[in-house]
């Protein structure tokens, strides 16, 4: 097993790369702590901003595991101006402060628990987003899981390859849209102010403990869960 540990601060923009699976958890620190678990090695760096946009210029914003740097939005600028990056040639863990921002990819499985701040996630199987503040831009090509506070935007879709569930706290006026492996539904909550798409290739699962009404025109719901 390799660690290491990196000064972040306590709202620190981190970017980690897994290439098979990766646990990011949060913790009252303003340290960085990655374990990495096989022999594949483990590599912690810290770029500023004036690196990150250079890499942008050169290769452009449509790429995503490939690009090194590519620093999370974090929506002001209270932060240093620095982003840390943590690579993990396998299977690892990473423990960040609670208020970190997030972008995660991995070849395998992704699971973060307890972030305060954002949280974009990639994962080429399992993805599994718990107890997150505020969801930013997810895909899994396995099962998805989110279980999140907020999620940013107004106007949202979210795939998975595998069954997908999905609980935004505070999701109380919604249009959802939802594609699965039983066909097409339509749903409302509340007065369907943002537009939520699901697509997946299992069956999606809404988690909320607001009001769902079907929508024409066939009234149809699929699997709807209290929380």
């Amino acid at each position: 097993m390799t660690q290491r540990s990196i000064l972040a601060g306590t709202r620190p923009a981190i970017i980690v790369k897994a290439g098979a699976s990766v646990t990011v958890r949060g913790h009252d620190s303003d340290r960085v702590i990655v374990e990495g678990n096989d022999r594949w090695g483990v590599r912690v760096e810290k770029h500023s901003e004036a690196e990150i946009a250079r890499a942008r210029a050169a290769i452009g914003e449509h790429v995503l595991f490939d690009v090194r740097l590519k620093r999370p939005s974090l929506g002001d600028k209270d932060g240093p101006g620095e982003v840390i990056e943590v690579q993990l040639g396998g299977s690892g863990e990473v423990l960040v402060p609670f208020a970190s921002n997030l972008k995660l990819y991995a070849g395998k499985d992704i699971e973060a628990r307890g972030i305060r701040g954002q949280v974009d996630a990639y994962a080429g199987l399992k993805l599994s987003l718990l107890d997150v503040t505020l969801l930013g831009n997810a895909s899994a090509g396995g099962t998805m899981n989110l279980d999140c506070r907020t999620m940013l935007g107004d106007k949202v879709e979210f795939k998975a390859g595998g069954d997908l569930r999905f609980h935004i706290w505070d999701l109380t006026s919604a249009r959802i849209r939802v594609k699965d492996i039983g066909g097409y539904w339509e749903a409302q909550i509340g007065a369907g102010a943002k537009s939520v798409y699901l697509k997946c290739g299992g069956d999606v699962t809404l988690v909320t403990d607001q009001k769902v009404e079907p929508l024409p025109p066939n009234y149809i719901l699929g699997h709807i869960e209290r929380p």
